[in-house]
């Protein structure tokens, strides 16, 4: 089995106060974190974990290996998880397809919606490559290496909606959920035509739970479509999140390399600097071609170029 460098499980409420006091007897140093009960540290052990309100904890670090095995199933769980998920839950191995965006809260860049299929073989297949929420992963280069991992060993699809066709999108739909729904809906559809014995599509639910199923078609109508918050936790919508930041992070790239600006991430003032750099050097006709004009960020970075 592969080391793992990050670990997520939940813990009952009644295990916290164990957790807190084993963790001060090792030596770890707390911090308070937004919804948790604590957040811990150490460098020695290389772990760092946070125990959230929720239940959830979250274990990261090159020790994290170690410390699941030594500590956490043996001392504080009383049984074995790490390497038997699937037998903890099985539906981690039946058939499915996982959809999920990328690009959606940031202003520069395309929004890419991608479908990963994932069976019994490559579900496993995923779990050794330690494929995860891609928001988890900070990594450009690491999202670049796990995306060409699962483009070779399952069927995939990558929907990249482009800045001017997303204006124009939204434009007409005036919803950005709507685009989404439609995207996802799109990138099912495909996702159908290469594996049309699939049953089942997991998706993150974002406004109302109608909007893919209203914009799928023929092949979607007869499939089981899941909507969930959280879908993420699912290892084929992981798949499809990175595959989805990949695409996301290629277009943007191409686009700065495209104009001669460096085009970052977000919605930051960083991004607003950058969009006054563009416009100042191609015109303001520039910036739809780039942007997603909808975020109030279009208008700041204008009034700053003087347009």
């Amino acid at each position: 089995m592969a080391e793992r460098t990050s670990y997520t499980c939940q813990l009952a409420a009644d295990k916290i106060p164990q957790l807190k006091a084993d963790l001060e007897a090792r030596g770890y140093m707390f911090r308070d974190m937004p919804y948790a009960h604590f957040g811990a540290e150490h460098r020695g052990e290389k772990v760092s974990l946070a125990a959230y309100q929720s239940g959830k904890l979250v274990i990261q670090g090159k020790g994290t290996t170690e410390f699941i095995q030594f500590y956490l199933e043996p001392v504080l769980l009383g049984e074995a998880r790490l390497g038997y998920e699937h037998i903890h839950d099985p539906t981690m191995l039946e058939s499915r397809i996982g959809v999920d965006e990328s690009g959606k809260g940031d202003f520069f860049g395309p929004l890419v919606v991608a479908g990963v299929y994932l069976n019994e073989l490559t579900a496993m297949k995923m779990k050794e490559l330690d494929v995860r929420d891609s928001k988890l992963i900070t990594s450009d280069a690491r999202i670049d290496a796990l995306a060409k991992e699962i483009r070779a060993v399952t069927k995939w699809d990558v929907l990249v909606i482009g800045n001017e066709a997303y204006n124009r999108l939204h434009a007409k739909m005036r919803n950005v959920n709507s685009i989404l729904g439609w995207g996802h809906a799109r990138v099912i559809e495909n996702m159908l035509a290469k594996v049309p014995s699939c049953l089942k599509a997991i998706s993150d639910q974002f406004g109302n739970k109608r909007i893919i199923e209203q914009a799928l078609m023929e092949r979607g109508k007869k499939i089981k479509l899941v909507q969930r918050h959280k879908a993420e936790s699912d290892l084929a919508v992981a798949a499809a999140s990175i595959l989805a930041r990949d695409g996301f992070v290629r277009g943007l790239r191409l686009l700065g390399k495209q104009f001669g600006v460096a085009l970052p991430k977000g919605a930051s003032q960083a991004v607003i600097d950058a969009g006054v750099k563009l416009v100042k050097k191609h015109g303001r006709d520039a910036l739809p071609k780039v942007a997603k004009m909808h975020f109030r960020t279009s208008q700041k970075i204008l009034e700053e170029a003087g347009e």
